[in-house]
Parts: structure tokens; C-alpha cells; sequence
């Protein structure tokens, strides 16, 4: 029974998975292309949640901390639904850039 349902980011998912051998092959994976520890990640989130962006749901704030996208190309391949204007998606990627 699912009891809840959210999306995780990666660091989130690495701290679940455990120690299994499918855990280990689940956590190479998501090393290869994934770099922020877990508090940058929960601080990262935590800021674009500050930017209180009505259009910023809480899946994009994870696909954003997921890829980390340096530009706007980027943050519009990772909010594939979502229409941001030029001030919006400034900010969001001024404060990924400190990431």
C-alpha cells in the first residue's frame, strides 16, 4: 500500500535505498551524473522554495536540483510544462549557479 507519494531528489533517494545489491547498483548510477551531497541538495531546494514562484512546483524544484541546468536551454528541457518568464527563470538559475 502506498501511504504517500512525493518526488525525491537524488541525494533523498541515496540516503533510502540502502545497502542491497540492487541499492549499490541504484547508487553507482546516480554517482556518475549526480554531484551535491544531501544537506546542498535540502539547501538548494530550500532556496528555490524562497523564491516563492507561484508556477515553481514542488517536482520542479526536484528536477532542478536533480540536473542542476547552468542555463536557460537547460532549465526549459528540465521544466518541460512549465512557462517561466525571463525574470523567473533568472532567478531560478541564480541560485543554482551557487551549486
Amino acid at each position: 500500500m502506498i501511504k504517500d507519494q512525493r518526488p525525491l531528489t537524488f541525494a533523498e533517494v541515496l540516503s533510502l535505498i540502502g545497502d542491497s545489491e540492487k541499492a549499490k547498483k541504484v547508487n553507482e548510477f546516480i554517482r556518475e551524473f549526480y554531484k551535491l551531497k544531501e544537506d546542498k541538495a535540502k539547501q538548494l531546494a530550500e532556496e528555490l522554495r524562497a523564491l516563492n514562484l507561484i508556477k515553481l512546483k514542488e517536482e520542479y524544484i526536484v528536477n532542478i536540483t536533480n540536473f542542476l541546468p547552468q542555463d536557460a536551454s537547460d532549465l526549459s528541457k528540465v521544466l518541460v510544462d512549465a512557462s517561466l518568464d525571463q525574470e523567473e527563470v533568472t532567478k531560478i538559475l541564480d541560485v543554482v549557479k551557487k551549486y
